[in-house]
């Protein structure tokens, strides 16, 4: 029996190649307020450092496309309901957003609302987010601090540096379309420590612990970082992962050049990068101001010397 053949389609496939095309290397200019609730103080750092271009596939980054769409019927329906949203700010005419460390942490809000029916005269932090099917039936259950505790602490970090005193969450389910509200109180002393926290990330010098040095924790399993962290894969070659630069209050520097660099200078780097060792998967067996050489964990040996932009092993 002639086995049929399995369906393509090119126009399929070239949709999510324009996504891939388009999707940039993900790196943010500052440590968000969106991931500081995470566990892993490595993974933050990280993320700060620039360690891990995104590889999103077209279909997952259309999915995080529909999560943003989303957000404008959300909030036709909470304007329906009688509250008044704000998307932006008036003063400025931007999305609202925050800031702290010098710059070095920030996030963009969703908006901020009045007039939410549990409590009317109260200012809101608005969040908006999308679930799956077996997330949402989660976060039902559990509510939002215990099933998307990323979420709570972002809420914390908003309501944190606004002054305001509660959020409000609302998720919608992508498989069915029900909605979940939930509101939450700002904890101060919770916002203090998520600032601290991330002060501890941008000011770190070296990749802080992990949370797990099982390679096979669920965690770790599923963390973008996994082959960085636990396995044989360089950091990416920028300005943030050179030994020469680091994060002080005014912004990024460069020790050897003794000069400021602008988010496109940490990009690109210069030709006298040199990777800070704990981003690279070896031993330093030597080591110059010029030059490190690395016994590798295969055995064999690496030199990351300045000058030389090949910086594969």
């Amino acid at each position: 029996m002639v086995a049929i053949p399995k369906l393509c389609s090119p126009t399929r496939d070239a949709i999510y190649a324009t996504y891939e095309a388009n999707r940039g290397d993900g790196f943010r200019a500052h440590l968000g307020a969106s991931i500081i609730g995470k566990p892993c103080m490595r993974a933050l750092w990280y993320d700060f450092h620039w360690t891990t271009p995104a590889k999103h596939a077209g279909r997952i980054l259309r999915l995080f496309e529909t999560g943003q769409r989303e957000e404008d019927r959300l909030v036709r329906n909470l304007r329906d309901t009688g509250a008044t949203v704000l998307e932006v700010d008036p003063e400025t005419g931007r999305q609202f957003s925050v800031e702290a460390h010098g710059g070095h942490f920030a996030g963009s809000l969703d908006g901020v609302a009045i007039g939410i029916l549990e409590a009317p005269k109260t200012w809101h932090v608005v969040e908006f987010k999308t679930h799956g099917v077996k997330s949402f039936r989660d976060l039902c259950a559990k509510g939002v601090e215990a099933s998307k505790p990323q979420h709570a602490a972002q809420m914390q970090v908003y309501m944190h540096l606004t002054s305001i005193t509660r959020a409000i969450y609302i998720a919608v389910c992508k498989d069915t379309d029900a909605l979940y509200v939930e509101r939450i109180h700002a904890d101060r002393d919770v916002g203090r420590r998520l600032l601290t926290k991330a002060q501890r990330v941008i000011t770190a010098p070296q990749p802080l612990s992990r949370i797990s040095e099982d390679p096979a924790w669920f965690e770790c399993r599923f963390c973008d970082h996994h082959e960085l962290c636990h396995g044989d894969r360089l950091a990416a070659r920028n300005c943030r992962t050179c030994i020469s630069s680091a994060s002080p209050k005014e912004g990024w520097r460069c020790a050897l050049h003794d000069c400021g660099l602008s988010v496109s200078d940490q990009r690109a780097a210069c030709p006298n990068h040199l990777f800070i060792p704990d981003l690279v998967p070896g031993e330093v067996v030597a080591a110059t101001d010029r030059c490190v050489t690395y016994r590798m964990r295969d055995g064999s040996f690496w030199v990351n010397e300045m000058g030389k932009e090949d910086a594969s092993c």
